[in-house]
C-alpha cells in the first residue's frame, strides 16, 4: 500500500472530503487528488500537515508493511478489566489471529 491509498483510507476514516483536505493544506483539490491517485509526489512541507489533519504519526502515512496495530488499555487506575484491541488491515490475518487466540484459551482451560 502506497501513500496514497494509505492518504485516501486515512480521508475516508475521518470522513472528509477531497476539497476540505486540500483547503486545510492551502492546495487545489486537483493537486491532492494527484496525491491520492499517485500521479504526483506528496511534497515534503506537507507531509507535519497531513499528519496532524488526519491524527496520525507522520510514520503512519508511509506505513506500507503494518499488518495490524495493538493498544493496550489495562493501565487503568481503577479495577476495571483491561482491554485489547486489534486493528487489522487484511482479514485473513484478523482470522489467523483470532483462530490462534481461541485454541490458545482451550488448552488454558484444559
Amino acid at each position: 500500500m502506497a501513500i496514497g491509498t494509505n492518504l485516501r483510507k486515512l480521508r475516508n476514516k475521518t470522513k472528509l472530503s477531497q476539497q476540505e483536505v486540500a483547503d486545510m493544506l492551502g492546495l487545489d483539490r486537483s493537486t491532492y487528488i494527484n496525491w491520492e491517485n499517485e500521479t504526483s509526489d506528496v511534497k515534503s512541507q506537507y507531509i507535519p500537515k497531513l499528519a496532524e489533519i488526519f491524527k496520525v504519526n507522520i510514520d503512519d502515512l508511509f506505513d506500507l508493511d503494518k499488518k495490524f496495530n495493538i493498544v493496550n488499555n489495562s493501565e487503568s487506575r481503577d479495577n476495571s478489566i483491561g482491554i485489547v484491541v486489534f486493528n487489522f488491515s487484511d482479514k485473513s490475518l484478523s482470522e489467523e489471529l483470532s483462530s490462534q487466540i481461541g485454541e490458545l484459551i482451550k488448552s488454558l482451560k484444559k
